[in-house]
């Protein structure tokens, strides 16, 4: 019996999708961060959401969809947590690209451009913060 139902484990992490097997990784990692331009304002992001740039939301290449991240600009050493809903462009390389109004909580808006540090956070991580924390970090 247990035999037959560590075969049948075996068996189905082999059908699970190659995306879910992906493992996450909570070291934080260092790049150039960007914004989206106007024109992508309600355009279909990969998630199948209709962007929005006045939301906390990202694109990145690599980590799945839906994963909320802390980019914390490194100059200035402002965050802002955010949920990745989009994917950025292959030749792009930046490590992620934000809305707006993250860019603005960052301050660099005028800018353009910034070195920042991304970090997998957790829900609970999340959830343990004060709303007016989030807004005006």
């Amino acid at each position: 019996m247990k035999c037959a139902a560590a075969a049948l484990l075996i068996l189905s992490i082999g059908a699970v999708p190659a995306m879910a097997q992906k493992k996450v990784t909570n070291m934080p990692t260092t790049g150039i961060a960007s914004y989206y331009a106007q024109k992508f304002h309600g355009r279909k992001t990969a998630s199948g959401e209709v962007f929005d740039n006045t939301a906390m939301t990202a694109a990145h290449n690599s980590l799945p969809l839906g994963t909320m991240i802390k980019v914390t600009n490194i100059r200035n050493n402002r965050w802002v947590v955010v949920k990745v809903t989009d994917r950025l462009h292959h030749a792009n390389r930046r490590i992620v690209d934000l809305t707006q109004a993250a860019a603005k909580q960052l301050g660099f808006i005028h800018w353009g451009l910034t070195k920042v540090k991304v970090e997998v956070v957790t829900k609970e991580f999340v959830n343990s913060l004060p709303f007016w924390e989030m807004a005006l970090n």
